[in-house]
């Protein structure tokens, strides 16, 4: 009989819909696990391995795993932002808002979600532990450990086909493969987690580059990989970008992490998390920052006159913090005839961009909008940096009624429903070397 008593299921009410959570442990530290698209919450305890997993983990902390919304017991998001890999961010940080946790660890295990948010909200996170996960999954490279050699993109599409039917076992856990009873549980978990098509399309936005978040992250991080997964080359390349991560591989070839052996994994997380962890301070941060303007404003402010010119920026500005107010960007300054603002999700800045540019047409004024992500830095109530910078010098590219973004930004979207029209390689005044941009479609 188990020591550890199956979890009531939950639900944190947030102002986005409710999240289902189970709360494993009773003693610190606080773990926020994110896993992959693999089961809901509520099968865990019927699969043995995973359930010998889940009581390790109990042995030396509080562990706390959730569906996501829009799979299993949580509520759906609303139009496509099931499509941003920032929704698994805000999941989180409602989450840890909901129990009132000041800093938690986040235990990553296959997913991408933790990256984001140890990078986002450092000041949230006491340590990130990473297993078997990849910053970066290149749609059409080969590789023989991806089935066949033929790419990521035919692998999703193969388990878009197979989606209920358990087949994934083989190339998930092949130590797995002859075991029935776990595919008819893993068939069993796919058919209650969400439709195919649903996880085609999330497993589409896990394939988004988070190669320029990982130097981002300062807080203190462990990245445990087996060495014959066909992960393993992808998660060895993001410990290696991440400073000062703790690089472990082990022997094996699962990439669910709960197959096969998984002492080792587990002897080295809770050496990590036992531990004296640093503290760690941080007045850096990733974000998305927006810049936008009016265009040709001095030639409107004159054909209007100081009072006209005066009512219009200021209907502009109710506008444009509205729109800051309903997509959760931060209004840092106004630049006279714009606005300087940051997000933690570029998926949110890009949507909020066109609304303000949408709004403000009907009062016949037209903007230009430039995005770029990337690490910015805290001085007081401003921020500074080289990624703001990088931002002005986009909006200054961007067309008039154009959204225009780095690379950066774009790569980080992968997956959703944005479409991008190239607008070339592009020299960026004051930034070294040429910047890929692109505009958003209206």
């Amino acid at each position: 009989m188990s020591v550890y008593p199956e979890p009531e299921t939950k639900f944190a009410d947030t102002s986005r819909g409710r999240i289902a959570y189970q709360v494993h442990g009773v003693s610190p530290p606080e773990v926020v696990v994110n896993f992959g698209l693999l089961f809901p919450i509520d099968l865990m305890w019927d699969e043995p391995s995973l359930r010998g997993f889940l009581e390790r983990l109990s042995s030396f902390s509080r562990h706390l795993w959730f569906d996501p919304r829009g799979r299993g017991a949580s509520d759906p998001l609303p139009g496509d932002e099931d499509r941003f890999a920032e929704s698994g961010v805000d999941d989180i940080l409602a989450l840890v808002d909901h129990l009132g946790l000041e800093r938690v660890t986040l235990l990553c295990l296959n997913a991408t979600a933790p990256i984001l948010f140890a990078a986002t909200h450092p000041e949230r996170t006491k340590a990130l532990v990473i297993v078997d996960t990849s910053a970066h999954l290149p749609q059409t490279e080969n590789s023989t450990r991806l089935r066949a050699r033929r790419g990521i993109e035919p692998l999703h599409w193969s388990l878009r086909r197979d989606w209920g039917t358990g087949t994934a076992l083989d190339v998930l856990a092949p130590s797995l493969r002859n075991d029935e009873r776990a595919r008819r549980w893993l068939g069993r978990c796919e058919r209650l987690l969400c439709t195919a098509d649903e996880a085609y399309w999330r497993m589409r936005s896990t394939s988004i580059d988070l190669r320029p978040v990982l130097a981002s992250i300062r807080v203190p991080t462990l990245v445990v990989y087996r060495e014959r997964s066909w992960m393993a080359e992808y998660s060895r390349r993001a410990g290696q970008e991440i400073k000062g991560a703790n690089v472990i591989a082990l022997p094996g070839k699962d990439y669910l992490f709960f197959a096969g052996e998984t002492g080792p994994m587990l002897d080295a997380i809770e050496e990590f998390l036992t531990g004296r962890l640093p503290v760690h301070h941080s007045d850096r941060v990733l974000a998305t920052v927006l810049f936008t303007d009016i265009v040709n404003s001095t030639e409107t402010a004159s054909r209007l006159g100081d009072q006209r010119w005066k009512e219009l920026l200021a209907t502009h500005d109710t506008l444009v913090r509205s729109e800051l107010e309903r997509f959760r960007g931060r209004f840092v300054k106004s630049t006279g005839d714009g606005v300087f603002a940051t997000f933690d999700g570029p998926g949110r800045a890009i949507r909020c961009a066109c609304a303000i540019r949408d709004a403000l047409r009907s009062l016949g004024v037209v903007v230009r909008a430039g995005l770029h992500t990337g690490e910015i830095e805290v001085v007081g109530d401003d921020l500074a940096g080289v990624a703001v910078h990088i931002g002005a010098r986009v909006s200054a590219k961007a067309s008039a009624g154009e959204v225009l973004v780095s690379s950066t930004v774009k790569d980080l979207v992968a997956g959703s429903d944005i479409d991008f029209e190239d607008r070339g390689d592009n020299s960026l005044k004051g930034v070294p070397g040429t910047w890929r941009l692109y505009g958003v479609r209206a």
